[in-house]
């Protein structure tokens, strides 16, 4: 009786790994990190994450320079400088309405901001002008930054067809139609 239910259990994980796949692929044409996602999926809904990234002020830095997360994500931005440091956005995606200002706050102390609205968010500090960051809020869980030498892999894609998009900082957005089928490939050559 037990061999059945193995053989069952393997027949089930077989069936169920045909039914999502890793888009993988490399991001070429600037230095840097790049953000590879999926773009929204019609009548799809994804449930925030629990957990809250963390966007340090250290060293008269915003760290890390660039963060990914899920649409709906709540993001705790902290202070850890011996300053006082402002965190501020003027636009959400190309959507100005939704810039936002969190004011300014004392070493130690943090303010947290959930992220309702897909795009990316340029982080700005009021108090020192040079420091700068990039939130990028994906529509979908499906996300990936890419290594030091542009690749990337988003997991447990489910098979289907999507617009997937590439993000640099300084750089058009670079969008192509990808078919997932217990895998896909999806190379991207981003420029100013």
């Amino acid at each position: 009786m037990s061999k059945v239910c193995v053989l069952i259990a393997v027949i089930a994980g077989l069936c169920m790994s045909a039914w999502a796949g890793d888009i993988e692929g490399k991001v070429t044409g600037m230095k840097g990190k790049s953000v590879v996602y999926v773009e929204a999926i019609a009548g799809k809904t994804f449930p925030a994450p629990k957990e809250h990234p963390v966007m340090d002020q250290k060293g008269l830095v915003f760290n890390p320079h660039v963060m990914t997360v899920q649409q709906g994500t709540t993001v705790d931005f902290l202070n850890s400088d011996t300053v006082a440091h402002n965190v501020f956005w003027s636009a959400v995606g190309a959507d100005k309405k939704a810039g936002h200002n969190l004011g300014t706050w004392p070493k130690g102390e943090k303010r947290s901001f959930t992220f309702d609205k897909a795009g990316v968010v340029p982080l700005l500090c009021n108090v020192h002008p040079d420091m700068g960051a990039y939130i990028v809020v994906s529509p979908t869980p499906y996300f990936a930054e890419t290594d030091d030498s542009g690749n990337y892999k988003i997991k447990d894609v489910p098979d289907g067809s999507y617009t997937v998009t590439a993000w640099h900082e300084g750089a058009k957005n670079s969008s192509k139609p990808v078919t997932v089928a217990g895998g896909a490939k999806a190379d991207f050559t981003v420029s100013k």
